[in-house]
């Protein structure tokens, strides 16, 4: 019987959302070997400056960290390998056509581990902000903060 505790592990890209407007997202399953699954129950793995690229049809990500496994001997994996992200031919090819586009990137947004034990990631295709746009959003969270604390009283 699976216990409820793996689905606590919730590692977010904090600066993606600060960095890009996201156009659409998508849930992508990821190709893990055995140590590399065990070190993300652990929750040792960040998403910092990944991004995601296409390479002969198929959809990667690139500087995923995830920590090598303490117990995992001589079978252990390289911390900052490319991993394969599966999706259906059809998002691929959607994502392919539009990520070719001149200002838009495909990055990891969110890792999670689901109900059946399955590491995924949330990526979204992203548009970069200006550096305007970026003091916009941070006048606002912190306009929203305000309204926040002004309630809470």
């Amino acid at each position: 019987m699976k216990t409820t505790a793996n689905n606590n592990i919730n590692i977010k890209n904090k600066r993606a959302s600060f960095d890009y407007e996201f156009i659409d997202t998508y849930t992508a399953g990821i190709v893990l070997t055995g140590t590399e699954i065990k070190s993300i129950r652990q929750g040792k793995a960040s998403l910092v400056d990944t991004y995601c690229f296409f390479s002969r049809g198929e959809l990667w990500v690139k500087n995923m960290h995830i920590a090598e496994y303490f117990y995992g001997s001589y079978n252990n994996h390289a911390a900052r390998r490319d991993r394969k992200l599966l999706l259906t031919k059809k998002e691929l090819r959607k994502l392919e056509r539009t990520s070719d586009e001149p200002g838009f990137t495909i990055v990891p947004v969110r890792m999670y581990i689901n109900e059946k034990g399955l590491a995924k990631v949330v990526i979204a295709l992203a548009k970069g902000k200006k550096q305007y746009d970026k003091r916009q959003t941070l006048k606002e969270k912190e306009d929203k903060r305000m309204m926040d604390r002004m309630f809470k009283r």
